[in-house]
């Protein structure tokens, strides 16, 4: 099966690199490249792909308000978005996480994390190491968010497993290193994940993280 991808980035340089890489690979077809997130955001209406890489800093329209946008149109469900950022610097990591982000790519990141978080993407699942799930829940932890744990409608739902799977992907773990935490197969973890991301209305793994943190599952 052919991916479909699109670029989304106001820095040429950036996206000559992402083009050549993508244009790499037999499973991987470049639908369209972007300048900033309005165009992206036009052309993804147009010509939606798989996956969209998209950068968070562009003008005309940022990445987040181009995100929230594609999030909100339920034709365009089926469209994921990885998001290109620099950690270090961007303040905006977790409002794309809330508006629905499916993963996280650092812009130095090596060739092939950036070709798997495409082809996760494209499988329903998502980029998130431990280092960016560190990331992420020391940001969290910077905001102003209350003390009290914000528990979500759907954690009574999920079983004792269902919730352990929870905790640990708030960790950071993938599906093997879940597997190999709790003793059992990848696919089986597989299947715990998508169960709880039923159960919690969570479009992706990266939402799950922020799930499991603002229930106090993670700390």
């Amino acid at each position: 099966m052919t991916i479909s991808v699109g670029i989304a980035d106001d820095q040429q340089l950036i996206r000559l690199g992402l083009r050549v890489l993508i244009e790499s690979e037999d499973d991987l077809d470049l639908r369209w490249e972007a300048e900033d997130g309005q165009q992206a955001l036009e052309l993804t209406r147009t010509s939606p792909p798989d996956v969209i890489l998209m950068d968070l800093r562009m003008p005309v329209l940022d990445g987040i308000s181009a995100l929230r946008q594609l999030s909100a149109d339920p034709a365009l469900s089926a469209v994921r978005v990885v998001v290109l950022t620099t950690f270090e610097s961007d303040e905006n990591v977790l409002a794309a996480l809330r508006a629905g982000a499916a993963g996280f790519l650092v812009k130095d990141a090596e060739p092939a994390d950036l070709l798997r978080s495409v082809r996760l993407a494209a499988a329903g699942e998502s980029l998130l190491s431990p280092t960016v799930a560190r990331r992420v829940i020391d940001s969290l932890r910077g905001t102003a968010e209350p003390a009290r744990p914000r528990v979500h409608p759907g954690l009574d739902a999920l079983t004792d497993r269902e919730r352990e799977v929870l905790t640990l992907i708030g960790e950071g773990l993938n599906n093997e290193e879940i597997g190999r935490r709790l003793f059992v197969s990848p696919a089986t973890a597989r299947t715990h994940v998508s169960r709880a991301m039923v159960k919690l209305a969570a479009r992706d793994r990266a939402q799950l993280v922020v799930i499991a943190y603002q229930a106090g599952l993670v700390r």
